[in-house]
């Protein structure tokens, strides 16, 4: 086994984060609040080792500068746009 490096553990907290979102929609529809609970708190404590996420201003900043990068002019250039926008957002662009 070896350390997991800072992106690997963001994504895994990530990834812990969606599946409680999951739970919790689940759990509401089946009328277990006492899960819906636990799951919530669980949330909170996740949320709390992920750094903050970008603003949507932020965001459509990304996004409009990985179209220009890309020079994108159609919906079936988006994968392209959508690795460069991630880049920028992660600050690989720098």
């Amino acid at each position: 086994m070896r350390k997991l490096d800072e992106q690997e553990s963001i994504q895994l907290l990530q990834t812990l984060v969606k599946q409680r979102k999951e739970s919790i929609d689940q759990f509401g529809k089946g009328g277990r609040q006492d899960l819906v609970d636990k799951e919530q708190k669980e949330l909170v404590i996740l949320e709390a080792y992920l750094p903050a996420g970008a603003s949507q201003a932020e965001m459509d900043a990304a996004v409009s500068k990985a179209i220009a990068e890309t020079g994108a002019n159609s919906i079936k250039q988006m994968g392209a746009v959508v690795k460069a926008a991630k880049e920028r957002a992660r600050g690989q662009d720098r």
